[in-house]
């Protein structure tokens, strides 16, 4: 039955019988010499642990991924440093542009020439 449903009379029971209820543990409490009431508190759900691992071995962890990268990064400078210098690259003279600048025209010349003479 709901409380909403309850008359006034039976509401001023209920509240009456609370009230005796409060007194008896009370009284209980005197009785037995401790302060609290005697009715079980609710269950209250422990709280949930929040992360596993220490701080000394999140520390361990965190140093020995620095010593990963330090060993990793040593690595790729190490084969830059070994490798043979190249040596500069040769540019072409403009002398040398030039004859080849006139050859190629020669050439083509040469070509559009037959193709001409083809028609």
């Amino acid at each position: 039955m709901s409380i909403l449903n309850l008359s006034a009379q039976q509401l001023r029971q209920a509240a009456d019988i609370k009230e005796k209820l409060s007194a008896l543990e009370k009284e209980l409490a005197t009785l037995t010499g401790s302060n609290a009431p005697t009715v079980a508190p609710k269950s209250v759900k422990p709280a949930k642990k929040k992360g596993g691992m220490s701080a000394a071995g999140k520390a361990r962890i965190v140093a020995a991924q620095k010593l990963r990268w330090a060993k990793i990064k040593a690595a790729k400078v190490a084969p830059k440093a070994n490798k043979p210098v190249k040596p500069a690259k040769k540019t072409m003279s403009a002398e040398a542009k030039a004859k080849i600048s006139a050859a190629v025209k020669a050439r083509w010349a040469k070509v559009k020439a037959q193709k001409a003479a083809k028609k």
